[in-house]
């Protein structure tokens, strides 16, 4: 079985977050939510408070994937938070997989881990993709790293993600599960 952390810091947006972690675990991939505020409770950027599974110093760090949700100042608490930053560019460094929506994938690129990859981002923030290819698909995937562009395309995200991470079918399936683009 897969294993992910999903890493929220106040102000993350709750529907990206929470849309991928509800697919994720529906396609029982197992999914820590983890604060990396000190404390298990985390507030959203639309004041949806929400109960984490762990606090970043007691998290697995030997886990399938790392998942950045967005939001505002989500993204900005999360790239301040040095011990996340560490454990980023281990992953990456090791081709293990990174994953980001909304603003959260500039924070890749404000780490010079995008260079020369295809990335995309919430729409206007692609200065932060820094010396990336930058596309404008609702879901990029580059090697070991996926970004997405927002709210609008967390199911896609998701289902991306399952793809990578387990199959197309269990992804196509769960898409009918739910009633996606039929």
């Amino acid at each position: 079985m897969s294993k992910v952390n999903m890493y929220f810091a106040t102000g993350f947006e709750e529907v990206e977050a929470l849309t991928v972690v509800d697919l994720l675990r529906r396609a029982k991939i197992e999914v820590d939510m983890v604060s990396v505020t000190g404390i298990k409770e985390v507030k959203g950027a639309h004041g949806i408070t929400v109960k984490m599974d762990k606090v970043f110093d007691k998290a697995d760090d030997d886990v399938d994937m790392l998942i950045l949700p967005g939001g505002m100042p989500g993204t900005t608490n999360l790239a301040a938070h040095l011990g996340l930053e560490t454990m980023i560019k281990t992953y990456n460094n090791r081709g293990k997989y990174i994953a980001a929506i909304c603003a959260a994938p500039t924070i890749f690129g404000k780490m010079g881990l995008l260079k020369g990859k295809y990335a995309t981002c919430y729409p206007g923030m692609e200065d932060g993709l820094t010396d990336a290819i930058v596309k404008y698909d609702p879901v990029v995937i580059d090697e070991n790293i996926i970004t997405s562009r927002g709210l609008g395309t967390a199911i896609d995200f998701a289902l991306a993600i399952i793809c990578e991470l387990i199959d197309e079918d269990t992804a196509n399936n769960l898409a009918k599960a739910i009633v996606y683009k039929l």
